[in-house]
């Protein structure tokens, strides 16, 4: 029996020995692996302090995941469409001044020939076709003596009423165009006297004139950049065609004497270009509406013109 029980107990014995060790090295090596990843991740996160420097302080991975997001929605938002900036066709002359304008509207309000006017190029003002500078196409014009003196009573009337508004007016644009050194008036009151001890009778002023004196004053005391379109035109016309008036009646009136209507002193082209600068340096100060309102009175001034320089051949 003794020897039955330890053959039987033996192999149990060996049985729990083999088992035992099994289970405590299972449990070892369960610990040794899990010492092993924390001693790797420990060697992982020296390793990536030792490369980032000797300030640890500075290594932080969540702003660049912040950084990230942030770009991504920026890059997300739609693109910003500037609008195309439009700019106005200028008008022609526009670019040196308003009296460079006016002169292009001269030009435009006469035909091919530059002889009189035409309706197709007064556009809205189609009643200044009637009334042209004294031309009729092409043919020579024969000057009267009566018809001249009407026209020299007139343009004094004129040209009295703008300097007097000139002088006169509080308005300060109207004070940079005193004695310009073109002012006519003791030129056309000494041709007057001297043609009246010449036996001429001279007149009073009629129609054209008294007309055109009138509407200037009240324009004067409405818009000084109209008031200036018909001043600057007066003067501009009187030295650019009233040379050609003055040595035609010369010749046929008064044997070849030159009034002094038709004299200045000084350069008149200097003159004349001293007006048009102050003039050009006003119409800065005005808007775009006030010049073309400029330019279409403009118009309205070489009417009243013509009809006082018709005068002379009726």
């Amino acid at each position: 029996m003794s020897l039955l029980k330890t053959t039987v107990q033996q192999p149990l014995l060996l049985l729990q020995q083999h088992s035992m060790p099994m289970h405590s090295s299972s449990f070892i090596s369960t610990n040794t692996m899990n010492q092993k990843k924390k001693k790797s991740m420990s060697n992982r996160r020296a390793l990536i302090l030792c490369c980032s420097g000797s300030n640890t302080s500075s290594y932080s991975p969540s702003p660049s995941i912040s950084t990230t997001t942030t770009t991504t929605t920026t890059t997300s938002a739609p693109p910003i469409i500037k609008r195309r900036k439009r700019y106005r066709r200028q008008y022609p002359g526009e670019s040196i001044g308003i009296t460079e304008e006016m002169r292009f509207v001269a030009m435009r309000l006469r035909n091919v020939k530059g002889k009189k006017y035409t309706k197709d190029s007064l556009g809205e003002d189609d009643n200044l076709a009637s009334d042209n500078d004294g031309d009729d196409g092409g043919v020579t014009w024969q000057p009267s003596m009566e018809g001249f003196l009407n026209y020299l009573v007139d343009s004094k009337l004129v040209f009295n009423t703008v300097e007097r508004i000139v002088d006169e007016s509080s308005h300060v644009a109207y004070a940079y165009f005193r004695k310009t050194g073109l002012e006519r008036s003791e030129a056309l009151e000494k041709d007057l006297e001297w043609l009246g001890q010449q036996g001429f009778v001279i007149p009073e002023p009629s129609g054209p004139g008294i007309s055109y004196a009138k509407y200037l004053g009240e324009l004067s005391e409405k818009s000084a950049p109209l008031f200036m379109c018909h001043f600057y035109n007066i003067y501009f016309s009187h030295i650019a065609g009233g040379q050609v008036i003055a040595r035609q009646v010369s010749e046929k009136l008064l044997e070849g004497r030159e009034l002094e209507f038709y004299r200045w002193e000084g350069d008149v082209a200097e003159l004349i270009k001293d007006v048009r600068e102050k003039l050009n340096m006003l119409g800065e100060h005005w808007c775009r509406d006030e010049k073309n309102r400029c330019l279409k009175e403009a118009t309205k001034a070489f009417r009243f013109l013509g009809q006082i320089v018709r005068l002379i051949i009726l």
